[in-house]
């Protein structure tokens, strides 16, 4: 058996499960431990019944045998007294690591953020990644209303999707900080605009207050180009990934929720422009996939 933790917001939910299907895929019994990262009222949302998708799920007493975790401390001592090794093994660094694909039994930890993990069974991930109904129910009318209007005004315009990610990772500098600077945003839409002359620029974020004032500051002179999508929050932020997926091209933040919406745009003329780097602290050669437009170190 082998059992994937799952960690993180939706993004990092999807890649998760990406790999879950691949290792079925490969005739594999796989379980998903949605229990341990999730408990506490801290925990981030589950999103994925936002596709319709169901899994199993691992017990208590299988999470026991596999990992220490849930052990007591003489519990621990007693099972490497005896010899009895912890099955759990964590992604050597944000790269594939193939060593995954070969474990089992095993209990995975990781963001198993590349393509190359399921790029064999891309059709099947598609088909589970498609947004269901139920996305529509318990939206208060006003929200409903507006989710509407944007993706009415993104089907009927050259629509882009700009992702401008702050929050959380305003507070992790040495990772995240002087990728997505406003020089990388300037550079990614002014590449557009060349190529795209009747472009119009969708903006995702979770700190709609700054990126009101970005848009003034930068792009002030043609601010009727821009919409900035508001009255999401992260537990109903599919609704942000349904509009993303709809969008011609993208501009993404060294994110996997705005990954997971390029990705989803199924075209094959999409444009998707990413930085030169996704991670401060590591080279995160993987996660970029062909036909990506890597705005230069320079440039940004």
């Amino acid at each position: 058996m082998i059992i994937i933790r799952m960690t993180g917001g939706l993004g990092n939910q999807m890649f998760q499960y990406a790999l879950y299907l691949k290792l079925r895929a490969m005739g594999k019994e796989v379980k998903m431990d949605d229990f341990t990262e999730y408990e506490g009222r801290e925990a981030r949302p589950l999103s994925l019944w936002a596709f319709g998708i169901e899994y199993d799920r691992a017990s208590r007493e299988e999470l026991c045998r596999m990992t220490d975790g849930f052990l007591d401390p003489v519990s621990r001592i007693r099972r490497k007294l005896f010899g009895r090794k912890s099955l759990e093994y964590m992604e050597k660094d944000c790269n594939f690591d193939p060593e995954i694909l070969n474990r089992d039994p095993a209990y995975l930890t990781g963001y198993f953020q590349s393509e190359k993990y399921f790029a064999d069974i891309e059709e099947e991930v598609r088909q589970a990644f498609r947004f269901s109904e139920r996305i529509w129910e318990g939206i208060p009318s006003q929200l409903l209303e507006r989710i509407r209007s944007y993706e009415q005004q993104i089907k009927t315009t050259m629509a882009v999707s700009v992702h401008i990610r702050r929050g959380d990772y305003l507070q992790n500098e040495e990772a995240y900080g002087g990728i997505c600077t406003e020089r990388y945003y300037k550079t990614a839409i002014e590449y557009v605009k060349k190529r795209q002359q009747d472009a119009s620029f969708f903006v995702f974020t979770n700190d709609p207050d700054y990126a009101g004032e970005w848009i003034l500051k930068n792009f002030g002179q043609e601010k009727e180009r821009f919409v900035l999508i508001e009255g999401t929050q992260e537990e109903n932020g599919y609704l942000d990934l349904y509009l993303m997926s709809l969008c011609r091209h993208h501009i993404l933040a060294n994110s996997s929720f705005s990954w997971w919406g390029a990705y989803l745009n199924p075209s094959r003329e999409k444009m998707v422009i990413v930085p030169h780097k996704w991670f401060g602290n590591q080279e995160c050669r993987d996660i970029y996939m062909e036909n990506m437009i890597r705005i230069a170190k320079e440039q940004s």
